[in-house]
C-alpha cells in the first residue's frame, strides 16, 4: 500500500464517524444497526467521502432540475402563472429575452431596447458565457427571430445555464469538504468531518433555489476564498473573495469576521494582505465597464438603493400589514451596523478564539435578517457557512425546514393561492412563512453564538482539540491548543 493510501486509511480510523458525534445521526441510524461501535474498522473503499458528496450532489441537483421540468415544458412566458402554481420559476429563461441577450446584445454594453442589467460585473460575465455557448448551439441571434423561437433559445440558454450551476455545485461541495478537514499537517490542527460537506450537498435549498438566479456563482467563489484561508493563502483568499464581491456584494462582508479573527490571533498583516488583494481584484473585473458604461454599470447600485422593501422580508410583511417603514434603507444600516457590533464583542471578548465560519456565518445572517428583500435563492449564501459554523443534523434540519416552507409560500403568495376570498384581506399566511425563516435563521444564530461563548458545545472543537480547521493562517509563536473539556 501505498505511503498516501495508507496516510488516508489512518486518518479514516483515527477520525469519529457522524454517528458516534451527533446523537441526531445516530438516532437515524436505529434502523441500520446503530451507531458505529468503538472497535468498528473503516474498510478501504472505492466511495472515499469526497466521491459520496459528489455523488449526493449530484442526486440532489439532479432532483431539482426536475423540479423545474413543468416551466421548461411550458416554455418561459412571463404571461403564464403556470411558474408560481407550479412553483417551479426562474430568473433565468426570462432575463434572456428581457435583457436582450436573444438579440445577442452584450450586457452593459449593449442595451438598446431593453432594460439595463441590474446585476454585478462578474454575474453579467457569467451570462455573457452561458449565452455565448447557447449561440454556438442555436445559431445567429442577430437575425429576425420569431417570439416562438426566441422562447426555445431561451429553454437552450437555460439548459447551458444548468450545466454551469451544477459544476459550481460539484465545486462547491469539494471546497467545503476541503476547508472543513482544516491542515491536517500542522501542529495541534483540528480536522472537521469531511462528511460535514453533506449539509450542503445533500439540502434541499440546493435543489429548490439553485437554478433559480446566478446567486450560486458567488458562493462558490466564497468558498474558494474560504478554502484559500485554511491552506493559508491570505492573497488568494482577497482575490477571490474580491471576485465573489464583483458577482454578489455580501461576500465583502467576510472582510469584517476577517478581522475580529486577525485580531485574536495577532496576524494583522494578512487581512491587510487580504482586503487590498480584494479590492485590486474587485477594480480590476468593474473598471472596464465602469469607465466604457458608467450609468450601466451604476444601475446595479441604484437598484438596490432605490428598491422598495420587497419579498421575503419582514419590512414587506410590515408594509403588507399597513405599517410600513418610511426610511427603510436607513433603518437597514443602523440596525445592521448594531448587529456587527454586537458579533464583533462577542468574537472579542469570548473565552477562545471564535473560528473564522462561525462569524462569517453570524454577519452574513445578520444581514438576511434585516435586508429589505430576501429572494429564495438567498439561502444559498448561508449554506456553505452553516456546514463550517454549525454542522449538526438536528440544528440543520431545522434551519432547512423553515427555509423550504417559506420557499413555497412565496411562490404561492405570488400565484394568489393564499390570497382569502376577500380582495383586501391579509395574506397571513404567507406572513408566517417569512416570520418563520427568520425565525430558523435566528434559532441558528443563536446556537452558534453559544458555541462561541462555551467552546465545548462547538461540534467542530471535540475532543482534545479547539483551533480553527478553516484557518491556515497562524501566528508565528503559534503553539497547540489546549484541551477543551466539557
Amino acid at each position: 500500500m501505498s505511503t498516501v493510501t495508507s496516510r488516508h486509511a489512518q486518518d479514516a480510523q483515527d477520525r469519529p464517524a457522524p454517528s458516534q458525534v451527533d446523537p441526531a445521526v445516530a438516532g437515524l441510524t436505529v434502523g441500520l444497526g446503530g451507531p458505529a461501535g468503538r472497535f468498528a474498522r473503516l474498510s478501504s473503499s472505492w466511495w472515499t467521502p469526497l466521491r459520496i458528496a459528489l455523488a449526493v450532489c449530484t442526486i440532489t441537483f439532479a432532483l431539482g432540475v426536475l423540479q423545474k421540468a413543468p416551466c421548461m415544458e411550458a416554455g418561459w412566458d412571463r404571461q403564464s402563472w403556470r411558474p408560481f402554481k407550479a412553483l417551479c420559476y426562474s430568473d433565468i429563461g426570462y432575463l434572456y429575452q428581457e435583457r436582450g441577450f436573444a438579440e445577442g446584445n452584450r450586457p452593459f454594453l449593449d442595451t438598446g431596447n431593453y432594460p439595463v442589467l441590474e446585476y454585478p460585473v462578474l454575474t453579467g460575465g457569467f451570462m455573457e458565457v452561458a449565452a455565448q455557448i447557447t449561440w454556438v448551439i442555436t445559431g445567429d441571434p442577430k437575425q429576425d427571430v420569431t417570439v416562438e423561437q426566441k422562447r426555445d433559445t431561451a429553454g437552450v440558454f437555460f439548459v447551458v445555464n444548468l450545466v454551469l450551476l451544477f459544476v459550481c455545485a460539484l465545486v462547491l461541495v469539494g471546497l467545503t469538504m476541503a476547508t472543513a478537514r482544516g491542515v491536517a499537517s500542522r501542529p495541534g490542527a483540528a480536522r472537521g468531518q469531511p462528511l460535514d460537506a453533506l449539509y450542503v450537498a445533500a439540502a434541499p435549498v440546493l435543489a429548490l433555489t439553485s437554478t433559480i438566479n446566478w446567486d450560486l456563482f458567488a458562493v462558490v467563489l466564497t468558498a474558494g476564498a474560504m478554502f484559500a484561508w485554511s491552506r493559508g493563502k491570505p492573497i488568494w483568499f482577497g482575490v477571490l473573495l474580491g471576485l465573489g464581491t464583483a458577482a454578489k456584494f455580501y461576500p465583502f462582508l467576510l472582510l469584517g469576521p476577517l478581522l475580529i479573527v486577525c485580531l485574536r490571533g495577532r496576524k494583522l498583516w494578512p487581512w491587510f494582505q487580504a482586503t487590498l488583494a480584494a479590492v485590486v481584484a474587485w477594480v480590476v473585473v468593474n473598471a472596464p465597464i465602469y469607465l466604457l458604461a458608467k450609468d450601466e454599470w451604476l444601475s446595479f447600485w441604484v437598484f438596490n438603493d432605490e428598491r422598495e422593501s420587497d419579498y421575503g422580508s419582514i419590512w414587506y410583511v410590515l408594509k403588507l400589514a399597513g405599517n410600513e417603514v418610511a426610511d427603510v434603507n436607513r433603518l437597514n444600516i443602523v440596525i445592521f451596523a448594531g448587529l456587527c457590533l454586537s458579533i464583533a464583542i462577542l468574537g472579542l471578548m469570548a473565552p477562545k478564539p471564535p473560528r473564522f465560519a462561525q462569524l462569517a456565518f453570524l454577519v452574513v445572517a445578520a444581514f438576511l435578517l434585516v435586508n429589505k428583500v430576501y429572494s429564495p435563492q438567498y439561502v444559498l449564501w448561508l449554506l456553505p457557512l452553516v456546514a463550517l459554523a454549525r454542522p449538526k443534523f438536528r440544528d440543520w434540519l431545522i434551519w432547512q425546514a423553515c427555509e423550504c416552507f417559506y420557499w413555497m409560500m412565496v411562490w404561492l403568495h405570488l400565484a394568489q393561492f393564499l390570497a382569502p376570498a376577500a380582495p383586501e384581506a391579509p395574506d397571513k399566511i404567507y406572513w408566517l412563512s417569512v416570520i418563520l425563516r427568520m425565525a430558523g435563521t435566528l434559532y441558528l444564530m443563536v446556537m452558534v453564538a453559544r458555541d462561541i461563548l462555551l467552546p465545548e458545545h462547538d461540534p467542530v472543537r471535540h475532543g482534545d482539540l479547539v483551533d480553527d480547521p478553516g484557518d491556515g493562517v497562524l501566528p508565528d509563536d503559534f503553539a497547540p491548543a489546549q484541551p477543551v473539556r466539557a
